[in-house]
């Protein structure tokens, strides 16, 4: 049986010896110190996270979490709730953004449905896992109770571990959910306690009415349901979201089995900040994709504690970020193996001064 507490009881520090091998390794391979930057922050940061000198990447696979919010009856969003369910139909025939980037890097993709308010047919790539059909309508009272946010969480930390037992060694998150910017974004204000208005994006193109209307709708949340940063779990269950819930269960079950986790952008950003408070640790399992466009998500990373890898103004979803960063991530890790090393090659090392 599932047990938060005891999931994070079970996560650890990165393995500080496995970093220092893996560091003299990056120092003796035939290129002067440092110079591939952050692709050898991430090498390193794998082996950490590994255990291993020399780790290896060799299954790919992202998990995208689909579902609704009730919020949504606010009446700011540019698309209507359908289109959550309508998305999930188009990942299932491969014609989305995701499709085509999971595609590109040889990424396995996972469709969950954690909270759509819809039915659906079945489908072999259709994980369907329904907790609720979507959340309440946060500004009314709370988004989802404690126990829904609870068996999220398990539900997406029960798809990750099935995928590791299959060998998947990076995983990607993305999600999928009209209203997801409002939840993640109210998420953001209780962590770090910015005002709504300095935080708060277009999502999917509001206009300046409907982004005023947006504001005001997160705001009476947080005034209704008073969530408190100190109480991560209530957080979320008060302003979150379901596919959010689930990425936090993805997050945890990577830190947990010592699998490094690619975050897309604000929405996956918004789990990782829950996760964090839950357990501090985890931060050491995340890698950062890309920048989001939202004005938000650079908060979240300074708060997270890591840094993009990607500059893409992108505010997509999904986890096409994530995708998009697995190539990198994967060479990162590759030059530990295949680059020559100064002294197996014959090559001179630089002078000592």
């Amino acid at each position: 049986m599932f047990k938060l507490e005891k999931v994070l009881a079970q996560i650890k520090p990165l393995k500080e010896e496995a970093m220092a091998q893996t560091q003299a390794r990056l120092d003796d391979l035939t290129k002067p110190k440092g110079s591939l930057g952050v692709m050898e922050q991430i090498a390193k940061k794998i082996a950490g996270i590994t255990g291993q000198a020399l780790p290896t990447i060799t299954k790919k696979t992202c998990i995208l979490m689909a579902g609704d919010h009730g919020i949504l009856e606010e009446g700011f969003n540019v698309y209507p709730q359908e289109v959550t369910a309508q998305m999930v139909y188009n990942f299932l025939s491969g014609g989305a953004a995701m499709n085509v980037f999971s595609r590109h890097v040889g990424a396995e993709l996972l469709i969950v449905d954690v909270g759509v308010a819809a039915d659906f047919k079945d489908h072999p790539l259709l994980l369907s896992r329904k907790v609720a059909y979507g959340t309440q309508n946060m500004s009314k009272g709370p988004a989802m109770t404690v126990a829904q946010t609870l068996k999220a969480i398990e539900t997406g930390f029960e798809v990750a571990r099935g995928c590791l037992s299959k060998g998947s060694d990076l995983l990607g998150i993305g999600e999928m959910g009209i209203g997801n910017t409002a939840a993640s974004t109210a998420l953001l204000a209780v962590f770090s306690g910015v005002p709504v208005e300095s935080i708060t994006g277009r999502g999917t193109g509001a206009s300046d009415a409907l982004l005023k209307q947006k504001i005001k709708a997160i705001e009476k949340a947080l005034k209704i349901n008073s969530p408190v940063a100190a109480k991560p779990l209530e957080a979320l269950a008060k302003v979150g979201g379901l596919e959010i819930a689930g990425l936090v269960g993805v997050i945890l079950a990577g830190a947990t089995f010592r699998v490094p986790v690619v975050l897309d952008g604000f929405i996956s950003g918004a789990a990782a900040l829950v996760a964090t408070a839950l357990q501090p640790y985890v931060r050491g399992y995340l890698l950062s994709s890309h920048l989001s466009d939202e004005p938000g998500h650079k908060k979240m990373l300074e708060m997270i504690g890591i840094k993009p890898i990607l500059f893409m103004n992108m505010r997509l979803g999904e986890g096409t970020g994530a995708a998009l960063a697995m190539n990198i991530i994967e060479a990162s890790v590759k030059i530990l193996h295949e680059m020559a090393t100064f002294s197996g090659a014959g090559v001179d090392g630089p002078l000592e001064k």
